[in-house]
């Protein structure tokens, strides 16, 4: 047994459940809860849709995350140790987490960049444009060379000092801070949004169920939508879990976070929706929505400025908790591997991350022409990211803990060694992950690369 497995024991640790509980909703929660999943609601079946939405997460997205948590918890080390614990022949899903984080972490840090220069233009002028200059405004920042990559830079300080600080001192207190915040925030501009004049509308076009629309392809959708939206497939929960105690209860934690993140992306439809439509305005998707018809809904609202840097600020801390995690994934195992401090891991993956998310900016402006096949680069990143890298990190831990790792093994995992009332429940679970799961998300990847 290496020596990162044998001495866990003086490894960093979460202090509580609900620090846990709140870094790995945190992760969750990102930038598409906030438009990816209201709009693919509003589209594709409105009360319909959220129905098989809501079966899904439950049957595949909290069996998934119990596939991390069961083997990060298990193995007490970096992602690339905790699966070669499971067995040898599997540590490459590790490895593909590790260099799937900087791949992730360089457009995330990106793309969070832009909120924070949207909630700084938010009191300082954006609002008094007009809604076509809002797109222009939009496309001339983001095809700037310069000004997007110090949005960029700070974006990656925040995640990185964060990191540096450590687990309880750093991921767990600053998650307990922001989590919270983030959910004042959202209920704050859902009160605002549903009480607009027109607001019914929106949510009518939002909610209203049309089984109609309920297709194989809506399922398919909806699976790859609780799929990303829970950030499994990169290990950065295994990581997260990690650093868990023996004492707590994996199934119900994972039940929690699930929860809560489902509740973000039902609440962000209330909160963009019945203003969309009370200012007669597009419900568009994607950055579009975020940057350009939002600002200009809130050009048009008593307080608008107020309300525009609360939602930029909001996205913000949606943005910063995922990529935390996902930072963490690659710091762990440089300072388990490598035997380097927690600060220089941070720093250094930070550093690698950044001068990758210069050619992710440089996407949209100077660098706009050039392809690879034929993508620029952010739609390359992402569409590894999303398509390639999360869809087999996935299966791998599936086929990890269904088939390589006994069932006695898995079972007083998330059972506590069967201190805890929920055998049925486990042997249910187990039978998901060895026969369902592999299917559920094979299925994903071939639909996600365009074979079916």
């Amino acid at each position: 047994m290496s020596d990162n497995l044998s001495n866990s024991s003086t490894r960093d640790s979460f202090k509580s459940n609900l620090g846990f509980v709140l870094a790995t909703a945190g992760s969750a929660v990102g930038l598409g809860n906030l438009w990816r999943f209201p709009f693919m609601a509003g589209s594709s079946g409105g009360g319909a849709f959220v129905l098989v939405y809501l079966i899904i997460m439950v049957v595949v997205g909290v069996s998934l995350l119990l596939v991390e948590f069961s083997v990060g918890r298990h193995g007490k080390a970096n992602a690339v140790d905790s699966y070669k614990k499971i067995h040898p022949a599997m540590q490459w899903v590790g490895y593909l987490g590790f260099f799937s984080a900087f791949i992730f972490l360089s457009y995330f840090s990106v793309v969070g960049g832009w909120t924070i220069h949207y909630a700084f233009k938010s009191v300082t002028g954006l609002l008094s444009l007009t809604a076509d200059e809002m797109g222009g405004a939009f496309g001339g920042f983001i095809s700037n060379p310069g000004l997007p990559l110090f949005y960029h830079l700070l974006f990656m300080a925040a995640t990185v000092f964060i990191i540096a600080k450590g687990i309880s001192g750093g991921i767990e207190k600053y998650t307990k801070i922001l989590m919270p915040a983030l959910f004042v925030m959202m209920l704050i501009l859902l009160v605002r949004a549903v009480t607009l004049p027109g607001a019914m509308e929106g949510i009518s076009w939002y909610l209203k169920p049309d089984f109609s629309k309920i297709t194989g392809a809506t399922w398919v959708a909806a699976l790859g939508q609780v799929f990303f939206s829970l950030s499994v497939g990169m290990s950065g929960m295994v990581t997260y879990a990690s650093y868990l105690k023996r004492k707590e209860n994996l199934a119900r934690t994972a039940l929690q976070v699930s929860l809560t993140d489902t509740l973000v992306a039902i609440l962000a439809g209330f909160m963009i929706f019945p203003a969309v439509f009370a200012f007669g305005m597009e419900p568009g998707a994607g950055p579009g929505l975020l940057f350009i018809t939002l600002p200009a809904v809130f050009a048009q609202m008593p307080l608008g400025p107020l309300f525009s840097l609360i939602f930029f600020v909001l996205v913000f801390i949606a943005a910063l908790t995922s990529s935390i995690s996902i930072l963490e994934m690659p710091v762990a195992y440089i300072i388990e591997k490598k035997n380097v401090s927690r600060p220089k891991a941070a720093l250094l993956v930070g550093a690698i991350a950044f001068v990758m998310g210069i050619a992710v900016s440089f996407s949209f402006g100077i660098w706009g022409g050039f392809k690879i096949f034929g993508m620029d680069i952010f739609t390359l990143f992402d569409y590894f990211g999303s398509n390639i890298s999360l869809p087999l990190g996935a299966l791998g831990g599936s086929i990890a803990v269904g088939w390589f790792w006994k069932k006695k093994g898995a079972v007083d995992e998330i059972t506590n060694n069967g201190e805890l009332a929920n055998t049925g429940i486990a042997h249910t679970w187990f039978f998901l992950v060895k026969w369902i799961i592999p299917v559920v998300v094979f299925v994903i990847f071939l639909s996600s690369v365009g074979i079916l």
